[in-house]
């Protein structure tokens, strides 16, 4: 199975909340996902990303693919995306 990383959306109309999740690639992205690492809120300017780091370093070991925004947030707080042991 392959596996991505991506974010998913909820909230209202122009209030966007997304989750970072891990999720099926061949799914759609309102469908079940597999694990949930972080949260992504735009419109708070005093915590935009919170990251389970163990989590998300875990995922990355295990081969999953990160989306180009997913990969943004991750280098925003300097989360190495190498498989390989620190």
């Amino acid at each position: 199975m392959s596996t991505t990383m991506r974010l998913k959306r909820f909230g209202s109309k122009k209030r966007p909340y997304y989750r970072v999740v891990v999720m099926d690639n061949r799914k759609a992205s309102t469908s079940i996902t597999i694990d949930e690492v972080g949260t992504y809120q735009p419109l708070n300017a005093d915590e935009q990303v919170s990251l389970n780091e163990e989590k998300v370093k875990d995922w990355i070991k295990k081969g999953v693919t990160v989306s180009p925004t997913v990969k943004n947030l991750l280098n925003s707080k300097g989360i190495n995306l190498s498989r390989k042991e620190d």
